[in-house]
């Protein structure tokens, strides 16, 4: 298989640059995987409509930090630091752009914080230490960081990201980009999922940096996808693995979730003894995979080479995945991380 056969032309003005007015006003498209039945054009307010009594949602709980650093060096040279992970309390890795500029030892201030460069740790990562006006890696961005948006949202992130690129069941700090597929859900719906019998669980998967980076070979085979940490509960566990032994549905939220469930099937982790897990995960999903957890999908529209395009092509099909994104195109649904979601199942 190649990269480029999972493509779609999707004109830029369908790109999503602000998120919709209300989480739940998003559209979605629902899109059967048994048989050729016409997808269902509807909003996400009426998602419950199309999950049954005794289903399991899975969330992921993972929260955006403000990972993006605007700072300067004392001779004026402006440099983006894009926190990666951290080290200790007062250093992180991170990427920076202009990297091939820096000299290890140069001071770069923001607001009334300076950070040290401390050279490189790999081609791509650098090192960094707080030097003074904060005392941790954490204070630092809070209140120097702003919101990672993606490269294809063309403007500066604004007050209301802080809490709109953020889902509602939002709790480890730890991603450099949303699980986009939470972003719909509010806590209104969630308690009328509730309310009809869909039991919510979560597990978490840290977004990591490499989500932005394209796939680097057009053999898709020849790829590999950079590794995140995760985690599952023994009770998460259990109740997934007691919905699978009762014939009931496991309906992942995101293709981050996806991954979470997959890799835990691989790894034998629904069998007893049941009990909290934490790793890290470089499961790529493409078409041939074989799913064993994971009956129906709740995920946004992703871009044309992507892995995630290629995990949803893996669940309902290239050709009738690629067909729906078409549709998608001709009936205007916005596109990619602010825009609209569908539901397969």
């Amino acid at each position: 298989m190649r990269v480029s056969d999972f493509s779609y032309h999707l004109p830029e003005a369908l790109i999503a640059q602000a998120p919709a007015n209300q989480r739940t006003s998003s559209r979605l498209l629902v899109a059967s995987r048994h048989g050729d039945v016409p997808a269902v054009h509807a909003t996400f307010a009426s998602l419950p409509e199309f999950l049954r009594e005794g289903d399991l949602l899975v969330v992921n709980r993972t929260r955006v930090v403000p990972a993006r650093l605007l700072v300067r060096r004392d001779d004026g040279l402006e440099v983006e630091v894009f926190f990666v992970r951290a080290l200790d309390e007062r250093s992180f890795v991170a990427w920076a752009k202009p990297l091939r500029k820096l000299h290890e030892g140069d001071r770069l201030r923001v607001a009334d914080a300076i950070i040290c460069y401390r050279g490189r740790e790999s081609e791509r990562d650098a090192r960094f230490e707080i030097e003074q006006g904060v005392a941790s890696v954490e204070e630092l961005l809070e209140t120097c960081g702003h919101v990672p948006l993606p490269p294809y949202i063309r403007r500066s992130d604004e007050a209301h990201d802080r809490e709109r690129y953020q889902t509602v069941f939002a709790r480890e700090r730890g991603s450099v980009a949303a699980p986009t597929a939470g972003l719909h859900f509010d806590d209104a719906l969630l308690a009328l999922l509730k309310t009809r019998g869909v039991d919510v669980w979560s597990v978490v998967l840290h977004v990591g940096p490499g989500t932005f980076q394209p796939l680097e070979h057009d053999e898709l085979e020849q790829n590999r996808l950079a590794g995140e940490a995760f985690e599952i509960d023994a009770e998460t566990l259990r109740a997934i693995a007691d919905a699978k032994r009762a014939g009931r549905r496991v309906i992942a939220v995101g293709t981050t979730t996806t991954r979470v469930l997959e890799t835990a099937a691989q790894r034998g982790w629904f069998e007893p003894p049941l009990e909290e897990r934490r790793d890290t995960t470089d499961l790529f999903i493409y078409p041939g995979f074989e799913f064993r957890i994971v009956d129906g999908l709740v995920t946004n529209f992703h871009l044309p080479r992507s892995s995630l395009l290629m995990l949803v092509c893996a669940f309902l099909g290239t050709q009738r995945t690629l067909a729906l994104y078409n549709e998608a195109v001709a009936s205007g649904y916005r596109f990619y991380s602010y825009g609209d979601a569908m539901l397969m199942v």
